[in-house]
């Protein structure tokens, strides 16, 4: 059972743990549940295992198949970015509905930007991953135009 999932999850794709959508971490878990059933003997078939993991996998690799070649399905899948703070102005909406705090943004902001005021980001941006992506502004101390990916709290 092993060996079928170790070939199984490294042909369906090359996906790290960080880019793990919310579909395939269900996907993961319905199937640890198949495999535990089979492994445990609660279930005898090793074989009714294999063919519900693959099912699974066959599934998520359509999903994924059809999520890149529509928006609408991949941003229902996968979800889509949001801007937390626009030129230094916190979006309150947007923070309240991705239930983040301004002190996380902060905290990142200054971890991977030194950033020391809220004034001095162009852009905070939950990315679809969860992580936080901090944009500084350009014309300020905090230096280049480069935005760093950070893990958001968990």
């Amino acid at each position: 059972m092993y060996a079928f999932l170790l070939v199984l999850i490294r042909a369906s794709g090359k996906r790290t743990l960080a880019e793990v959508t919310v579909f395939d971490f269900i996907t993961l878990l319905v199937m640890s549940e198949a495999t535990q059933q089979a492994l445990t003997g609660n279930d005898f078939s090793v074989t009714n295992a294999m063919i519900v993991v693959l099912t699974l996998v066959v599934l998520n690799r359509g999903m994924d198949y059809f999520s890149a070649r529509n928006k609408t399905a991949s941003r229902i899948f996968n979800g889509q970015p949001t801007i937390l703070v626009d030129d230094g102005q916190v979006l309150e909406g947007q923070l309240r509905h991705a239930e983040v705090d301004l002190g996380d943004i902060l905290e990142h902001g200054r971890q991977t930007q030194a950033i020391e005021r809220l004034e001095q980001i162009k852009w905070a941006i939950l990315e679809r991953d969860g992580s936080i992506s901090i944009i500084p502004k350009s014309d300020g101390s905090s230096g280049g135009d480069t935005g760093t990916s950070v893990g958001a709290r968990g």
